[in-house]
């Protein structure tokens, strides 16, 4: 009897501990999983409902206040190159056309391999000596005959003048261009205007649940009083937020697309610096053409491309519309031999699309794979079974700017997909990322480029072979709205990402700087741009 009423009691104990368990995983899973640390969110983010409610970190991230020290000390030195100037009235702010750029030590004709210094004296409108600096300049040479181009070196002496350095890369007539694309009055209101608001962009959210579709406000920052539902990626503490929707679950999240806020954070007086008539207006005036020779000088012998190299400023020049990077050379290289029995995975925006259409357009083997996905932002698999060759595309977590409705149901920020890899020899990983970011303060590009370089430490830690690539961000058109997407903006991006990521030993590929000397103002690219930098790309890996 003492038996039988001991398995009772202990059948009751294990029905009440039953009980408890699944009462506690349908009232609570995040706090389940977070007691058993269990690594399991669903669709990869943790959702939390509630204007206050912090969530659960799956796992903490090892030292956050190393992350927040670095992310100011990115911004200090930023600050330190973009320092405050005083805008009382158009006149004193910096002209190009009473601005002076003059040639040191001029000559009748030059060598290729020669180093061209100009010397820019700004000056206002009244053509008063400007006594500071922090104008944005954009400096190039180039030869429309030749399909030729190269950018310079611009230093500021911070006292109004600047030295710009030009190597003469190729022989012929070369036009001379130094362009002011913001005085340094506008470019101190663009980075004081920066730092203040998330809102110049706003997002909607369709939730999906049964038959039912609502739409609600989201955003990276929500100042609201109602119940939110906040996607947090816990590893690294970044959140995107919606208005909760009554009576619908925060997972039932499916389309998001985004529109600008009619919001400003410039006075009317800033804004009348950037009317297109003021964006890069030319400096160098009508004597602009100097004539260059060969010399006979022999050409040095550089090493063939390789990852980790150091690049040197300018990283290259374009000739006959192909790129020479400046410190290494690039081979011949048969694509698809290149590709053979790699994974290539393309992470970022739609910069980086551009080189899965180019792949699929030049290998005409690769077939692409139906992932049953929607939308322009859906994820691209092309792969050639016989060769071995898989190459897909994925985009980066929010911010994701466009009109059109994209899918967000497999939204995840790069770092995560990164700590999923596994990784070796054959496994090549390519990030892009910048554009989306520019609306926003800087801290938040800063923060996610660290999280990415951190998941990239843990992946060659575990896997050395595996072959990480870093585009950077290329320059947009000049008419863009100047105070979400300058190409300020995104140069202040192109500096924080390369001191981020200086110490790992990656490829880059500066597209920045090949934009620049392409004389490219377009967001997207043309074929030749990206032809170049995919030929760096598998002078990279092969």
């Amino acid at each position: 009897m003492k038996t039988l009423a001991s398995r009772k009691s202990l059948w009751m104990l294990l029905f009440i501990v039953i009980f408890w368990v699944s009462f506690t995983v349908f009232r609570n899973p995040v706090k389940l999983r977070t007691m058993f640390n269990l690594p399991v969110s669903f669709n990869r983010w943790n959702l939390v409902m509630g204007p206050s409610c912090p969530a659960v970190p799956l796992n903490l991230p090892v030292s956050p206040k190393e992350t927040e020290l670095r992310i100011r000390e990115v911004l200090e030195k930023l600050d330190k190159q973009i320092p405050p100037r005083p805008f009382t009235h158009l006149n004193y702010t910096t002209s190009a056309t009473h601005s002076t750029a003059t040639i040191l030590n001029p000559r009748d004709t030059y060598c290729v391999g020669d180093q061209l210094d100009i010397l820019v004296e700004a000056r206002d409108h009244l053509g008063n000596r400007k006594g500071y600096g922090g104008d944005f300049l954009r400096a190039r040479i180039f030869s429309p005959a030749l399909k030729a181009g190269a950018s310079g070196k611009v230093t500021d002496f911070n006292n109004g003048t600047y030295l710009i350095s030009f190597t003469l890369f190729w022989e012929g007539p070369v036009s001379l261009s130094i362009l002011l694309m913001h005085p340094s009055e506008g470019v101190s209101a663009l980075w004081r205007a920066r730092k203040q608001g998330y809102d110049r962009v706003i997002f909607s959210g369709q939730f999906v649940s049964g038959a039912s579709q609502v739409h609600t406000e989201c955003a990276l920052v929500l100042n609201s009083s109602v119940e939110l539902c906040q996607y947090l990626d816990a590893q690294d503490q970044e959140a995107f937020y919606c208005v909760k929707p009554p009576n619908v679950p925060c997972a039932a999240l499916t389309y998001m697309q985004s529109k600008n806020k009619n919001v400003s954070y410039l006075s009317q007086q800033e804004r009348s610096l950037f009317e297109r008539s003021n964006i890069a207006v030319e400096i160098m005036g009508k004597s602009n053409v100097i004539s260059v020779s060969k010399c006979n000088n022999a050409a040095p012998v550089k090493e063939k491309c390789k990852l980790g190299m150091v690049s040197a400023i300018p990283s290259g020049h374009v000739w006959k519309n192909a790129w020479t990077p400046a410190s290494c050379s690039l081979a011949p290289i048969k694509m698809k031999d290149c590709l053979r029995g790699k994974f290539i995975h393309l992470m970022g925006d739609s910069t980086i699309r551009q080189w899965m259409e180019y792949f699929k357009s030049k290998v005409n083997t690769l077939r692409s794979v139906d992932l049953h996905e929607s939308g322009k932002l859906q994820r691209q698999l092309a792969v050639d079974l016989d060769e071995k060759i898989s190459i897909q595309w994925q985009k980066h977590g929010y911010p994701l700017i466009g009109s059109l409705i994209y899918s967000v149901k497999e939204i995840e920020n790069i770092a995560r997909i990164i700590d999923r890899t596994g990784g070796e020899k054959n496994t090549v990983i390519v990030i892009s990322l910048g554009q989306h970011f520019r609306p926003f303060p800087i801290d938040l590009f800063i923060r996610r480029a660290l999280n990415v370089h951190k998941a990239l430490q843990r992946l060659l830690l575990r896997s050395p072979d595996t072959m990480v690539v870093l585009k950077t961000e290329n320059t947009r058109e000049l008419n863009s709205d100047v105070e979400r997407f300058s190409d300020f903006h995104g140069y202040t991006q192109y500096l924080a990402l390369k001191d981020i990521f200086q110490d790992l030993n990656v490829g880059v590929i500066d597209a920045w700087d090949m934009t620049v000397a392409y004389g490219i103002n377009n967001v997207h690219p043309p074929e030749d741009v990206v032809r170049s930098q995919i030929n760096i790309f598998l002078n990279y890996i092969c």
